[in-house]
């Protein structure tokens, strides 16, 4: 009787080590899933941000002067002409700076799904145990 009493205790422990194993694969398996994720939301946001600042350099290059003459004509001063161009510009890419880097902060690199998985998987385990 004994014999067989060791022989189940054995199987449970060699049960409960595969099992171990198998859910630490997993659960390695989640995290790096999670922050490649995380990283790739990362470079999108860092991308808005640059072409923020090409869309900024675009228009500055290609469209301040034109606007600015246009508008000389109509307020009769090149200065305030080149103020006004100048201040919608920079709204512009203050826009478009501010929105990349919002997208950066939305996504945090904390793996939250492999953090609760693991709190589960340990409650689920004490469980067991006790």
């Amino acid at each position: 009787m004994q014999g067989n009493n060791n022989q189940t205790i054995q199987g449970l422990v060699g049960e409960a080590l595969r099992e171990s194993t198998d859910l630490a694969q997993k659960e390695f398996t989640l995290f790096r899933t999670e922050i490649s994720q995380n990283i790739r939301t990362l470079f999108i946001g860092l991308a808005m941000v640059v072409v923020a600042a090409i869309f900024a350099i675009a228009a500055v290059m290609l469209l301040t002067e034109s606007l600015v003459e246009w508008l000389a004509t109509v307020v009769n001063s090149e200065a305030l002409a080149a103020l006004i161009v100048g201040g919608v510009l920079a709204l512009v890419a203050i826009g478009l700076g501010l929105y990349g880097r919002h997208a950066m902060t939305a996504s945090s690199l904390t793996p939250q799904r492999t953090m609760r998985s693991l709190k589960r998987d340990a409650e689920v385990l004490s469980e067991r145990g006790a």
